[in-house]
């Protein structure tokens, strides 16, 4: 089934002006048998926060973010896979469905910080803003043990993405995003809402998906995380089945006409700034 969707891909990818794949998500209980993850650490959970089990010290210490675990996996052309062992950013583990509630210690992290210990990362203006976001969101229980993003190419006969990720600066947005609403009659297709990086690639697909509404998120806005993509970059994530539409219907699109070559220059001159035109 993944072989036959992806037969046009080449040259939808070329057109598009995308000289790297897409990457696909899912769930699995099978641990991949290769691929790049966060070193196994013991996860910390609001329980154990309560009792004063986690030792902060060790956790913070052995953070990576799992945007950059991706990075490593694109430019490899491997997979990265994450766990409730294989987490590396306790904050990850919550975007992807490894814990939940939150811990304090994190929630105050991320917004104001904690006197004498840390200034926080100002992404929330209060503790009590940053709950209410999280209790809105609420993510879903991750619904196997492994949580794996690999190329969409590398994928198996028995194996389907749940969603599918460009890597993509704004030329080639504009593409993506005119197509997301062609094939859904959506124009209100695309939402781009508040997350880590982690968060617009799982959580948020899958809280729109389980409200039955067919979205594309974009996403990258997290800066902490901007480290770990090119210059410009974003994020398109999409349900498979509207990655499907794409690959079947963007030759009756707007792609196919005189349009969009006035685009696909800029596209080349954009890679010939960053150095990518070889």
């Amino acid at each position: 089934m993944i072989a036959d969707t992806l037969k046009s891909m080449p040259e939808f990818l070329e057109i598009l002006g995308l000289d790297e794949e897409p990457m696909g998500l899912f769930y699995t209980d099978e641990k991949p048998a290769e691929g790049l993850s966060p070193k196994p650490m013991e996860l910390p959970t609001r329980e154990k926060e309560l009792k004063n089990q986690i030792n902060w010290q060790e956790v913070f210490g052995n953070f990576s973010c799992m945007i950059g675990h991706i990075w490593r996996a694109r430019k490899k052309k491997t997979e990265a896979f994450f766990s409730a062992e294989h987490f590396g950013c306790p904050g990850g583990a919550f975007w992807l469905g490894f814990n939940k509630p939150q811990m304090e210690t994190i929630i105050s992290y991320v917004s104001t910080g904690q006197p004498g210990y840390s200034t926080g990362e100002r992404y929330c203006d209060s503790p009590d803003t940053l709950r209410q976001i999280l209790d809105m969101i609420d993510p879903r229980p991750a619904p196997a043990k492994y949580c794996v993003v690999k190329p969409i190419s590398l994928f198996t006969a028995a194996q389907e993405p749940e969603f599918v990720t460009f890597f993509a600066r704004p030329e080639t947005l504009c593409g993506l995003h005119q197509l997301a609403a062609f094939v859904t009659s959506d124009p209100e297709v695309v939402v781009s809402p508040w997350s880590a990086g982690c968060g617009s690639l799982a959580i948020w697909p899958a809280y729109y998906a389980a409200q039955g509404m067919n979205k594309a998120v974009l996403g990258g806005w997290d800066p902490s995380a901007r480290k770990f993509y090119k210059t410009d970059e974003l994020t398109l994530t999409v349900p498979f089945q509207m990655f499907k539409d794409m690959l079947e219907r963007y030759p009756e699109s707007f792609l196919k006409t005189k349009t969009w070559p006035t685009v696909q220059k800029k596209i080349k001159r954009s890679k010939k700034a960053w150095g990518e035109d070889s």
